[in-house]
């Protein structure tokens, strides 16, 4: 026992709150999990074999002992000692608080048996909260989680999935009603009308997906749940509500905004008793549905004139009445993968049930309800719906995929549009002068340790091809084009980006990024990578120029002290450029030369925050100045604003007259059985 051990134990200790810090609340490592309770282990060792040793604790205690009389010089002399022995004594002076909150803070050993306890006590509780976020995915199983959301939608028709869970049953019926809306309505007394039947079954986890058909374009439903019997069911308390996709044929521009981020796992950074909140959607929800300000916090001010005619004089309204335009709703959310972590912090095996159990847990959130029952949701997977950079090579049958393919499937991609190809988790869609592609970056990806490096592929050749279908099919259909990619494209992201993203796949990335040139607004959407960045792609003299934005993530971790994004690639192209010099007599002199420009570069470039989403405004109103707003969320405040001009691109004239018909004549030919189909 000596002073060593108490050292040792301060150290551990302090090693031990470190780590635990940096678990729960920076980056939730796996192999945190198994040194956190070694750790701990050798703190209690350490800390109850140690006795501190503080001098000012000891006292000496001082004695005058008397021996015997001696004569020295002729004269009596009695034989004196000083005798001192050490003597542990309580403290008498008083507490010393900054004393006490150092042994607090660095965990030293203390002869004061509270302060002990205290440490005792402070590392305790972390160990409990650790052993809380590790094993709440595993016994918060969700399992009787009941919800409905929309997913696809179309001018005539709707995706729906639901979950209802029948108790001592092996199969629950569930029918769908739904009946036509008039939002501006204070209320609604149009008959509800009778639509698919679901069978649930516990095989199925008790989730179906219907398609609701028969519908009008640009037009808002509500819908609602019913028994066997007839009898309406207690969920939802409210009946949901959606609005159809417009007829993509009616050429007359489009001003829509929609949102794009990926990767989220409940509760993370950690707070106690919070296991199934996703702060990054209740911050979502704020931003798409601010609350209403109460009459006590509501700004006393008062009510601006009407128009700016009516202020005083000619003078411009202040800045405080010079107000914006509201942008429009969001009609949809582009989800990026990564919606589940299977492999973080624990891996729990891949059945199909260690799968099934944290979809259910990340909708059983009332984070994530407050969007998904109002926001239609689109989907894609990436490496953790399966396991951390999972590799493919187009083998379905490659343990875990199948059972992470069936949660996926059940949960998210059923409810997706569907795919060129069937059985596959890429597809498209469109929305008004916009078109979408989603990709599949992890089923067909080639392992790039092996092979030819030319031969290696992200997309797989049906893919790719499918990819390059639409290229030119919506080349000059619609304005603006988006390509989903769950992980990046660029290749400015290094360490393991550069064997997980599109940098790992050159030969792929370099034929299809030279097809992308050829088509006038391009827009790349990406996560993954926990960080923002907003990236230009070159084409030099000929071609279009494409942009990328990436963000991550929706709510989850991000790393405060590393950033691994390079501002602009090596590889660069040629441009020209133009130096222009007017002279007095107002004659231009034009001088031309050729530059070098990199290939990519960063435009902007955000790595903090742990809720990060993408709201993007399309416009083409002005089909000659068609423009794409993008703002950047993060931790629920704007972070940057970009504006994309767009080049004009004439659109086909529409055929259609579904779309232009009002609600009330809809209702009527709906009445006399004259479906949408027929008008377009």
């Amino acid at each position: 026992m000596s002073a060593s051990a108490a050292i040792a134990s301060s150290a551990v200790s302090t090693l031990y709150r470190i780590v635990v810090y940096l678990f729960l609340q920076v980056v939730p490592k796996g192999e945190a999990k198994y040194l956190i309770p070694a750790l701990y282990a050798l703190y209690v060792v350490f800390s109850y074999s140690a006795v501190p040793v503080f001098s000012h604790l000891v006292a000496v205690k001082k004695e005058v002992v008397a021996g015997e009389s001696k004569e020295k010089n002729g004269h009596p002399v009695t034989d004196v000692s000083l005798s001192e022995t050490p003597v542990v004594v309580p403290l008498s002076e008083p507490f010393d608080w900054s004393s006490a909150l150092t042994t607090i803070i660095f965990s030293v050993p203390s002869p004061i048996r509270a302060l002990r306890l205290a440490n005792l006590a402070i590392n305790t509780l972390l160990l409990l909260a650790v052993a809380d976020f590790v094993a709440v995915p595993y016994f918060d199983d969700a399992s009787g989680v009941v919800y409905t959301r929309v997913g696809a939608l179309y001018p005539d028709a709707a995706k729906i999935v639901v979950r209802y869970p029948a108790h001592n049953a092996t199969d629950n019926l569930v029918r769908l009603s739904w009946r036509q809306v008039n939002p501006k309505a204070t209320s609604n007394d149009a008959p509800w009308r009778d639509g698919p039947t679901t069978n649930l079954t516990s095989d199925l986890d008790w989730v179906q997906t219907v398609r609701l058909s028969g519908l009008w374009p640009k037009t808002t439903y509500e819908y609602r749940f019913h028994d066997a019997n007839n009898t309406l069911l207690s969920y939802p308390p409210e009946p949901i509500r959606f609005r159809t996709f417009p007829d993509p044929r009616l050429s007359s521009g489009s001003n829509f905004r929609f949102i794009a981020s990926s990767c989220m796992t409940p509760n993370f950074p950690y707070m106690p008793f919070q296991g199934r909140r996703l702060k990054g959607l209740d911050l979502l929800a704020d931003y798409i549905w601010p609350p209403e300000p109460s009459a006590s916090t509501a700004p006393d001010f008062e009510t601006p004139p009407d128009s700016v005619e009516e202020l005083e004089g000619d003078r411009p309204p202040p800045p405080e009445l010079r107000l914006t335009p509201a942008p429009p709703p969001p009609e949809f959310m582009i989800f990026m993968g990564d919606f589940i972590y299977a492999d973080v912090p624990v891996y729990f095996g891949d059945d199909a049930e260690a799968y099934r159990r944290l979809y259910r847990r990340n909708y059983n959130s009332p984070s994530f309800r407050k969007v998904y029952e109002r926001l239609p949701i689109f989907h894609t997977y990436d490496d953790h719906e399966i396991i951390n950079n999972y590799v493919g090579q187009g083998n379905v049958s490659r343990e875990p995929f199948p059972n992470a393919a069936d949660a996926f499937s059940l949960y998210n991609a059923d409810a997706n549009y569907e795919s060129p190809e069937e059985g596959q988790y890429y597809y498209d869609f469109r929305y008004g002068d916009a078109a979408y592609f989603v990709m599949d970056t992890r089923k067909y990806r080639s392992d790039i340790t092996s092979e030819d490096p030319s031969v290696h592929t992200m997309l797989g050749d049906k893919q790719l091809g499918a990819l390059y279908n639409w290229l030119g099919k919506v080349n000059q259909t619609v304005v603006f084009k988006f390509i989903v990619t769950s992980v990046p494209f660029t290749s400015l992201w290094t360490h393991d980006a550069q064997t997980d993203s599109w940098a790992a796949y050159p030969t792929e990335k370099a034929s299809l990024l030279a097809a992308l040139h050829t088509v006038p607004n391009v827009i790349i959407l990406s996560g993954d990578r926990h960080e923002f960045a907003a990236i230009e792609y070159e084409s030099g003299d000929v071609g279009h120029k494409v942009l990328e934005i990436s963000t991550s993530p929706m709510s989850m971790f991000y790393v405060p002290w590393i950033r691994t994004l390079r501002p602009h690639s090596a590889e660069v192209v040629n441009k020209t450029v133009e130096d222009v010099i007017i002279a007095e007599d107002g004659t231009k002199d034009v001088t031309q030369y050729v530059v070098e420009v990199p290939r990519e570069k960063v435009i902007k470039y955000i790595g903090e925050g742990n809720y990060k989403w993408a709201s993007i405004e399309v416009d083409t109103s002005d089909y000659q100045h068609p423009v794409v707003n993008v703002e950047i969320m993060i931790d629920g405040k704007p972070a940057y604003k970009l504006e994309v001009t767009g080049k004009p691109v004439k659109m086909q004239s529409s055929t259609s007259v579904g779309a232009l018909l009002p609600s009330s004549f809809q209702s009527m030919l709906d009445m006399i059985g004259l479906k949408p189909g027929k008008w377009f």
